[in-house]
């Protein structure tokens, strides 16, 4: 039975597989994005989310850390330079399996695993702020963009406030 056996061993040894995660994960931190199947990006995904996770804590002990998963400085110094400094509000899921077609040889599901926050079609960029608008539709001035501009601004009177208590 395989009670508690929840690792996908995708048909390799421990050493294969060791090494076959740990390439594919030094190409994920330094392209970003790379194609493979659905298996190994869900492998994948469960190898370097960790990784990413350390590479927020920028010190010595973590960079040795990752430094013997990755086996490539280069990666290292990426993860904890650039992608950790990207991912630091984020509190996990840092990476995003988009499945494609089928491979055409053996028709195995392929897939783009990549890193979230370097999608910028997903991505939310860092929008300017809408200038708030009045009740008729008209922007405001410039000088009135303070936080002042909903106290400060005059109430004009309808015809229905004042014509409330005589109505019936």
């Amino acid at each position: 039975m395989r009670h508690n056996r929840k690792i996908n061993h995708l048909s390799r040894t421990h050493s294969h597989r060791k090494a076959m995660l740990s390439n594919m994960a030094t190409s994920l931190i330094l392209k970003k994005r790379i194609t493979t199947t659905v298996a190994k990006a869900k492998a994948l995904r469960t190898y370097v989310e960790p990784l990413i996770t350390k590479g927020k804590n920028d010190t010595t002990h973590s960079r040795r850390t990752v430094f013997s998963y990755l086996k490539d400085k280069n990666a290292v110094a990426e993860l904890f330079r650039d992608v950790a400094v990207k991912v630091a509000d984020r509190p996990g899921g840092y990476t995003r399996i988009l499945k494609t077609e089928t491979r055409l040889g053996d028709n195995a599901e392929m897939c783009i695993i990549e890193l979230v926050d370097y999608n910028t079609t997903y991505v939310k960029e860092a929008a300017k702020p809408a200038a708030k608008k009045t009740r008729r539709g008209a922007k405001p001035k410039k000088s009135d963009t303070t936080d002042s501009t909903v106290a400060s601004a005059p109430k004009a009177e309808s015809k229905e406030e004042t014509t409330e208590g005589k109505v019936e």
